[in-house]
């Protein structure tokens, strides 16, 4: 066979394993521009396109990019002959020409374009056999601090050429933690959480990484590999938190001060200082070299304590570490007075208080820092007045402001008051304050009334409460407006019921007695009262209240006609509700406070239930109850009195019926729309529910249900859905159209069960759109064609009746009419 038989054998199965047909995905056809994909690395004498001449076009030419490669046969066939390499050219651009017999161009040059495709036939590798690199301690994690570098001559475009990177030993590897990471795709090497926490140059100067690199990004089993070695040292971290910084309020040197400094591992960092909540004044600043200074005075009264925050930034802003913390202390000068506690202060002390008592402590301020020697204060009492009976009467405790009494004790009768003029230093400064002293008289005087009998005085037993009755008074000669003088009147004796009390007028100190409680002549008619004035404030020893603070008056109380009065205002009871007529069901109770007879009746009995022993107060049932027409039955009562005025009141009487088992089940309204289309197609249900009127209980009703013939039983079956709800279902599809009427037997759970048969009636009718059809003929209240004819002739011969009746009237009517005006006519005279 020769060399082309056996190329032309080849031919159906090269075109199928390579890609080298054209852009519309046939292998032979006429010549045009046209664009081939072949896969390099390919066998020999792949066959990529059949081109076909058209006369008088009897063979082709082939030039351009061919570089040995490409050849075409005398009869279009174009082929390689050896196999491609993308990396050497990636793309051949070639010239097909169509020639006569003579040798002559016929067609073209048209141009071929063939794309080489890249096939993984080339291993990465890293630019350098090794690298060194370096990193300071707790530099920021992800930051990159040195790359690696492979290359790989396949298509970057294709996964052939796409890296990955990783670190696949790292020593040492303490506790088992990876120090550094890696950026699989850039390369880029940074420092893990971890490995900016623990990097420790005085423990570890150096580690060593072995980093890999794959092709075929990494995912493929036949991907090619390079590794290196990264050698790392660690360096000494000098981005450091400075120690705090004193400096002294109101300073007076030049402005601005170098008060410390902090600086980033390596050169071309960009300092700023920030802070968490800026005041309205910042007095810090900061260098590109990282020293940070004081830009103002400050007052430590003010602030006395800065912090803030230094922060190194990249050429593109973004942060280089955590920010370090700058604490700035204010340290304290002695550059405030002593303050007063207020422009006045007031203390009071009693009279004949002892010497050496406590009148009070005076505090003063001082703005400068607390516990130093620039806040200590001391105390001293420079003046008082007025000096009598003598002066030094109080002194000041020289630290800590306690004013006491000095000489004697005070007598608000020798001075009321004495102001006093107490010196406040600290070790620089002097500030006067003043302080007033009130002398407050003693509970020495006991009060006393100005009479000590109030005599008789008579009320009706239903006078009204809070009504005013009497006015007394008693003076105190201590000084007014205080609890001293201040009088309290209260009851000692003759009114054990608390019928009373006493209000007394904070200016006058006049007591308005009053009716507290209701009076009552039928417990106690006469009251022997004795009132008893006394102060809020304790008598001093010595002193002691006696009959002077005392009076008396009676009280008579005369009665008053009474309405009887019941125990309680509503009376209640349960029975159940089948109980016997004429069973007691309950008893009211009433007191006349006269002590007269009652006669009790009842009022608002609307359903005539029950009954009232007129006596007793005993309430009968007198007729069947229903819980169900009224759960809870209430009437009033009345009491009246039996003699004197008839007085009366009221109460109420509530009776709770409890629920037998009475009421049969029920459907719970009036089924009548109940339908299967006829014929039916196949069997079918209907839902329908049932109560009753028993109270149920707190699981809800529960019926059972069955037919109420066993007869249907062949047709029809009934099952509970729930307690309350039922399904009736047809057997079979043998209905005739027309309404059947399907007993239920239900019963109820009752103690004893009732049980109740109830009557469905379900209709088989032809249907319309779902809905039961009925001719109008067959619809009740509506009459049939004859029944319409016969109402119509009905109607027509009524109407003929009426009217021949009028006729004969009118021609009867018309006669009577004709004959008097004959007669008419005979004695009317002639005209001519």
């Amino acid at each position: 066979m020769t060399t082309r038989a056996r190329l032309l054998g080849v031919c159906l199965l090269a075109l199928y394993l390579t890609t080298g047909y054209g852009q519309e995905g046939k292998f032979s056809g006429p010549l045009k521009p046209m664009t081939f994909s072949v896969f390099e690395g390919q066998e020999l004498s792949q066959i990529i396109f059949q081109f076909k001449a058209d006369p008088p076009a009897v063979t082709f030419k082939l030039t351009g990019e061919t570089d040995g490669i490409f050849q075409i046969q005398p009869d279009g066939l174009l082929y390689h002959n050896r196999s491609l390499d993308r990396e050497t050219r990636a793309v051949h651009r070639l010239q097909v020409s169509a020639l006569d017999a003579q040798g002559n161009t016929v067609e073209g040059p048209v141009p071929i374009t063939i794309e080489v495709k890249d096939i993984n036939d080339n291993r990465p590798m890293f630019v350098q056999p090794n690298y060194e690199g370096s990193v300071r301690q707790n530099s920021r994690p992800g930051k990159p601090f040195m790359y690696v570098n492979a290359t790989d001559l396949d298509d970057p475009a294709t996964p052939n050429g796409q890296l990955v990177y990783e670190i696949i030993m790292q020593l040492p590897r303490v506790n088992d933690v990876m120090y550094f990471q890696i950026n699989n795709k850039t390369g880029a090497i940074s420092l893990t959480l971890e490995g900016s926490r623990e990097l420790d140059p005085v423990k570890n100067p150096s580690y060593n990484l072995v980093v890999s690199v794959k092709d075929m990004g990494g995912q493929n089993d036949h991907s090619f590999s390079d590794s290196t070695s990264v050698n790392i040292m660690v360096k000494e971290n000098i981005w450091k938190a400075p120690e705090p910084v004193e400096i002294s309020e109101n300073s007076t040197s030049p402005l601005p001060i170098k008060i410390t400094q902090v600086q980033w591992n390596e050169p071309g960092a960009h300092y700023s200082l920030e802070v968490k909540e800026k005041p309205p004044t910042f007095p810090f600043s900061i260098d590109q070299e990282g020293y940070i200074y004081v830009t103002q005075p400050l007052d430590r009264e003010e602030t006395d304590t800065y912090v803030f925050y230094a922060v190194a930034k990249d050429e593109y802003g973004k942060p280089l570490a955590f920010p370090l913390r700058i604490s700035v202390k204010v340290k304290d000068v002695n550059d405030n007075p002593p303050a007063c506690p207020s422009a006045l202060t007031v203390f009071e002390v009693q009279e004949n208080e002892q010497i050496g008592s406590s009148i009070g402590t005076f505090t003063a301020h001082d703005m400068d820092e607390e516990n130093t020697v620039n806040s200590l204060l001391g105390y001293r009492l420079v003046d008082q007045t007025p000096t009598v009976p003598r002066d030094g009467l109080f002194l000041v405790e020289a630290y800590s402001g306690t004013v006491k009494l000095a000489e004697q004790s005070l007598r608000k009768r020798d001075a009321p008051q004495y102001n006093l003029t107490v010196e406040v230093s600290d070790k620089d400064f002097k500030t006067f304050c003043h302080v007033h002293v009130n002398i407050i008289d003693t509970n020495d005087q006991i009060p006393i009334f100005e009479k000590s009998d109030y005599g008789n005085l008579t009320l009706a037993e239903d006078t009204a409460v809070g009504s005013t009755i009497l006015t007394i008074q008693a003076t105190d000669a201590d000084e007014p407006h205080t609890g001293s003088s201040k009088i309290l009147y209260r009851v000692t004796q003759g009114d054990s019921e608390g019928c009373l009390e006493i209000d007394t007028d904070p200016q006058t100190n006049a007591g308005y007695v009053k009716v507290k409680k209701p009076l009552d002549f039928e417990t106690v008619h006469i009251h022997n009262i004795v009132f008893q004035a006394e102060n809020p404030e304790p008598l001093v020893p010595g002193v002691q209240y006696n009959a002077s603070s005392a009076a008396t008056f009676r009280l008579i109380v005369t009665d008053v006609d009474e309405a009887p009065q019941f125990l309680q205002q509503v009376f209640q009871a349960k029975v159940s509700e089948n109980v016997a007529r004429d069973t007691k069901v309950g008893n009211v109770t009433a007191k006349d406070p006269e002590g007269l007879d009652i006669s009790y009746s009842l009022r608002g009995d609307k359903r005539g239930w029950l009954k009232i022993d007129p006596v007793t107060g005993e309430i009968f049932s007198v007729a069947p109850l229903d819980r169900e027409a009224e759960s809870l039955y209430q009437v009033q009562v009345v009491a009246t009195e039996v003699g004197g005025s008839s007085l009366s009141s009221t109460a109420q009487f509530h009776l709770t019926l409890m629920d037998v088992n009475d009421s049969p089940p029920r459907l719970v309204k009036e089924y009548t729309g109940l339908f299967f289309c006829h014929p039916p197609k196949a069997p079918g249900s209907l839902i329908f529910e049932v109560t009753d009127d028993d109270q149920q209980s707190f699981l809800g009703p529960r019926f059972r249900f069955a037919l109420g013939s066993e007869s249907l039983q062949s047709d029809w079956e009934v099952s509970g859905i729930n307690g309350t709800h039922a399904r009736l279902s047809t057997k079979h599809t043998n209905f005739e159209e027309r309404v059947y009427y399907i007993p239920i037997r239900i019963s109820d759970s009752g103690r004893p069960p009732l049980e109740g048969t109830v009557s469905l009636p379900v209709t088989f009718c032809k249907c319309v759109e779902e809905t039961c059809f009925k001719p109008a003929g067959h619809l009740p209240g509506i009459p049939t064609v004859g029944l319409a004819v016969g109402i119509l002739l009905t109607t027509f011969l009524v109407i003929g009746i009426i009217l021949a009746v009028v006729f004969i009237r009118m021609k009867r009517n018309k006669g009577q009419n004709n004959a008097g005006s004959a007669r008419a006519s005979e004695v009317k005279p002639l005209r001519s």
